[in-house]
């Protein structure tokens, strides 16, 4: 075990500009100072003119991801580049040719979820006698650990303790996973997931027909529980338009896709070298996935569901935005340390798309309410004061953000549901734009708390989708 825990933390003792253990690298704080020096020099000086020019320049931004997130989804509507297979080719998979598959499943107070996750892996359909399922099981978290003692595991599964200490999140379970496991091929699962019953095998064939430098697939995600309430219903429209529209678009221009917290499958032995994720960061997902595509490697995505359960409820649901954005915002910070490096290390098609998707995505969150807010005032009171921030020329800008970008995401979510079969919720796409000050709540949220307390899990609740059922 000593290897395995060593293993942990490696990425951090032989790459610490690597990882999320600093916020921001000393190079990084006196670059933020200095802007931030000139910024009110420059607002001494004429604060309406900078004012101004930060507009035009924020909307010029807007205008630019508006136009990119249009030309990735038109390219996932074209030539299908996702990894597909006929229920022909899965069926002439043997048994016996088949490789051990390692399947890690962090757990922390998740005992509501264990004899569902049970059944689900009992039911996937892969030889029970070459899965290797590890439960990642927190030292201090009695009452799950008290239910793995109760309930009768399968042989092919083994439950592995994770040492209590900080920071306590879910790289820092999965890399021990990584350490212990035995397979030629790695995935996560969460504890509420339902992946497709083939889905091992669909990557399985996947690793075959792709390319070497290929070390990782993801396959989509999505809800069970989309109609629980008007929460889930916009948040299974958001989850349908990312992984369905956006992320195979990437996939399509070979950009790095930041992937998601499940349902990534991994080589194992590539994953390994490149030292698993960063136990510090709560985007691990996101930051690996840049991570692999640094390293000239590949991600793919595979055309396989996992079912997960959509946060029903607001508090929770705050907290798992809060999260996700923080961690959109470490990432960025991370692999912005060395910028020209980064450029040249990713090319210049993605580097942009980095810098739009994994940085323009928490920027937008986190300055929409300011513009919200003016828009408001504005209305309301005609203040002079905001007026003169928008001459003319950066009016016509600004209206023309304002109806691309609400075009642009309505319908994307209104295409995707379609897609997806969900025909009663594209409806909900006419409302996403009021969802997105939830989203805009919870950014905040993870940007204030990056600063007091950058690698805390914000823990995510789940079986309230089984409230008030009866079995």
């Amino acid at each position: 075990m000593s290897e395995a825990a060593d293993f942990v933390f490696r990425l951090v003792k032989e790459h610490p500009e690597e990882t999320a253990i600093r916020t921001l690298s000393r190079l990084q704080k006196v670059a933020l100072l200095l802007l931030l020096a000139g910024c009110l020099v420059w607002g001494a000086l004429n604060f309406v003119l900078f004012l101004t020019v930060l507009n035009g320049v924020l909307m010029t931004f807007y205008i630019v991801l508006c136009c990119f997130k249009m030309y990735i989804i038109h390219l996932a509507l074209g030539e299908q580049k996702e990894l597909s297979f006929t229920r022909g080719e899965v069926g002439s998979l043997r048994d016996e040719e088949l490789p051990v598959y390692s399947i890690l499943v962090p757990l922390y107070r998740e005992a509501e979820s264990l004899e569902r996750l049970i059944a689900g892996l009992k039911g996937l359909d892969y030889p029970q006698d070459r899965l290797d399922v590890l439960l990642l099981l927190e030292e201090n978290d009695g009452e799950t650990l008290d239910a793995v003692q109760r309930i009768e595991l399968p042989a092919f599964v083994r439950p592995i303790i994770v040492p209590h200490s900080l920071p306590k999140t879910k790289p820092k379970a999965c890399n021990l996973g990584l350490a212990e496991a035995r397979g030629k091929y790695v995935v996560i699962y969460d504890a509420e997931d339902r992946p497709d019953p083939d889905q091992l095998k669909k990557a399985v064939l996947g690793f075959r027909r792709c390319p070497p430098d290929v070390i990782c697939l993801q396959a989509r995600l999505n809800y069970y529980n989309q109609r629980q309430n008007l929460l889930t219903r916009l948040f299974t429209v958001e989850y349908s338009s990312w992984f369905d529209l956006y992320l195979p678009g990437l996939d399509n221009i070979g950009a790095p896709i930041p992937l998601g917290g499940t349902s990534n499958h991994f080589d194992l032995a590539r994953l390994r070298e490149l030292l698993g994720w960063d136990p510090f960061n709560v985007t691990e997902d996101c930051d690996l996935g840049v991570r692999i595509a640094k390293h000239k490697l590949s991600t793919k995505m595979i055309e396989s569901t996992t079912w997960e359960e959509a946060c029903s409820r607001l508090g929770y649901w705050v907290r798992q935005r809060s999260r996700w954005t923080k961690g959109y915002i470490q990432t960025y910070l991370v692999h912005c340390r060395r910028p020209l490096r980064l450029a040249h290390n990713l090319g210049f098609t993605n580097n942009v798309a980095f810098h739009l998707i994994v940085g323009g995505t928490p920027l937008c969150l986190l300055i929409n309410p300011i513009y919200w807010a003016m828009t408001v005032v504005w209305f309301v009171f005609r203040s002079q004061a905001i007026g003169q921030l928008f001459p003319f020329p950066i009016i016509l800008w600004g209206l023309l953000c304002l109806f691309l970008g609400n075009f642009v995401f309505i319908y994307a979510s209104a295409l995707a549901t379609y897609r997806r079969g969900y025909y009663d919720l594209v409806k909900h796409s006419l409302i996403i734009p009021f969802y997105w000050i939830l989203m805009s709540l919870g950014a905040w949220k993870g940007f204030l708390q990056l600063i007091y307390r950058p690698s805390y899990w914000e823990k995510t609740k789940h079986g309230f989708d089984l409230v008030g059922k009866t079995s």
